[in-house]
């Protein structure tokens, strides 16, 4: 347990001086490459967040280590690896002694408050250990008001309008009340862009005429699905496949446009946070940051959601401006991960992170100070009985291949050759050539799972309900794929 491996914080010297404020705002199942100056689809608009890129630093190469919300929200708040802290879907409790980063820097004197989605363990909304100010709703909140209404510091209060709105007014409110020699933590956590999209009022139908890129890997055969595993294929026609999506007939460009409207709020909530720093005079000083909880595909591979080990599943948007700390205008290529949040943040705050933390700070990066860097990470996913379609997976994901290994299903592996092959459309697992370099990274992945504690597959109680049908209209299932039609000359992988 997580409790059992973390020890108490220690100041750094960097405390004794300027303790440095840190907003960080997190956004929901926003992918990697939906941001306006990225030009994925060209019409897509985000200045806000442009200008964090513009004038701080934009990770090319961040990740998550599980693309889904409550084990990805545990590893932010948490620097460690699913299977360390346990929470490894959406469903599972907390567990007992579980001490998530802002406690730490309670213990350091800072005020720390949380505005909007937790969504980790039960459902309730009730304030958690950490946070002086705490918001929050119900499980995903909906983005107009509802009966359930909002949290305000453990009581019920009406949730009065657009939820991205009201969070952010919230979060500022509660930074007006701070004295300006208070440091504080803000953690602003949207439940925008989760499904069901709902864009804001004023926002609805700015994309209506925009023609969307439809990918070209979601073809179901030939060039752009070479050797892709049976699992992905069939899962084409399941609630997270694009011949089924949700068990409906929804397109998916059209679902893009509405995710796009809905993405222009959050986008604007960051313009509203720099407006109050500015007018504190903080701007410059303040170390913000914004992230996705994990990426959503959009017909990639013949998929929509989250889950997967490809690219736009756990590739996320990873955006850092603080002038006093870092020049504007930097590209980071290095790899980096949710992971890094925590100790990241603790470091800013001049407070050094607890033993056992699995994630690195990244600010030696942002100075330009020499240092040592992995190389790769691990990705896990662990099977959840709600939706079927997807197993069991860990994956290595290193500067140029990403190996995927999958458990208890019969099928192939994957491995990709991201520089030739950024697409992931040609699987090279069956191809001799490579088959040293996949030993390698088979025997990496396991190192870092047994360095890490992660030998075991987390078993947890049935909750909720499956989603496990198909259309009989639709794609019927595939055969096994070649690999496993034909004696191998040697014995596979």
């Amino acid at each position: 347990m997580l409790a059992t491996m973390v020890g108490a914080p220690a100041l750094t010297a960097a405390a004794a001086g300027k303790r440095r404020n840190v907003i960080f705002i997190l956004s929901d199942d926003h992918r990697y490459d939906a941001l306006g100056f990225l030009k994925a689809q060209p019409w897509l608009e985000t200045p806000q967040l442009d200008r964090i890129a513009r004038e701080g630093a934009y990770f090319k190469n961040a990740f998550v280590t599980t693309a889904l919300c409550s084990p990805s929200r545990a590893t932010i708040l948490t620097g460690a690896y699913a299977h360390r802290h346990r929470i490894v879907d959406n469903n599972t409790p907390i567990p007992k002694g579980t001490v998530f980063f802002p406690s730490h820097l309670q213990k350091a004197g800072y005020k720390t408050g949380f505005f909007g989605k937790w969504h980790m363990g039960a459902e309730t909304d009730e304030p958690k250990p950490g946070f002086d100010q705490w918001v929050s709703f119900r499980g995903q909140g909906t983005y107009l008001p509802n009966p359930n209404g909002l949290n305000v510091n453990g009581k019920n209060v009406p949730q009065k309008g657009y939820i991205t709105d009201e969070l952010t007014d919230y979060a500022l409110d509660w930074m007006r009340t701070l004295p300006k020699e208070q440091p504080y933590f803000l953690y602003l956590s949207h439940k925008a862009v989760h499904a069901e999209f709902e864009p804001a009022e004023r926002h609805k139908g700015r994309y209506r005429d925009a023609k969307f890129v439809y990918p070209p890997t979601m073809a179901a055969e030939g060039e752009m699905a070479q050797h892709r595993p049976m699992w992905v294929q069939n899962q084409r026609n399941s609630w997270h496949g694009v011949d089924y999506s949700y068990h409906s007939t929804l397109d998916v460009g059209e679902y893009y446009k509405r995710y796009a409207e809905t993405l222009l709020a959050v986008d604007e909530s960051v313009g509203r946070v720099f407006e109050e720093l500015k007018r504190r005079g903080e701007l410059e000083s303040t170390l913000v940051i914004y992230m996705g909880d994990n990426g959503f595909a959009f017909g990639e591979h013949g998929l929509i959601d989250k889950r997967t080990a490809y690219e736009e599943s756990m590739r996320v948007p990873l955006l850092a401006r603080c002038p006093e700390l870092f020049p504007g205008g930097r590209t980071v290529t290095e790899v980096v991960a949710n992971l890094d949040i925590m100790p990241t943040v603790l470091d800013a705050a001049g407070v050094t992170p607890p033993k056992g933390v699995d994630g690195l700070s990244w600010l030696p990066l942002m100075r330009q100070q020499k240092v040592e860097w992995r190389k790769e990470f691990l990705y896990e996913y662990y099977w959840e009985r709600n939706f079927p379609q997807t197993p069991t997976m860990h994956a290595l994901r290193g500067g140029r291949y990403k190996f995927i290994r999958y458990q208890g299903i019969w099928d192939v592996d994957e491995l990709y050759d991201m520089q030739e092959d950024p697409l992931e459309s040609r699987n090279l697992i069956a191809n001799e050539k490579y088959a040293g370099l996949i030993q390698q990274m088979r025997e990496r992945l396991f190192d870092v799972l047994e360095h890490t504690g992660g030998m075991e597959i987390p078993l947890q109680r049935d909750r909720g309900a499956q989603q496990n049908l198909r259309n009989p209209e639709k794609a019927k299932a595939v055969d096994f794929p070649e690999e496993l039609k034909r004696t191998p000359a040697r014995q596979r992988n």
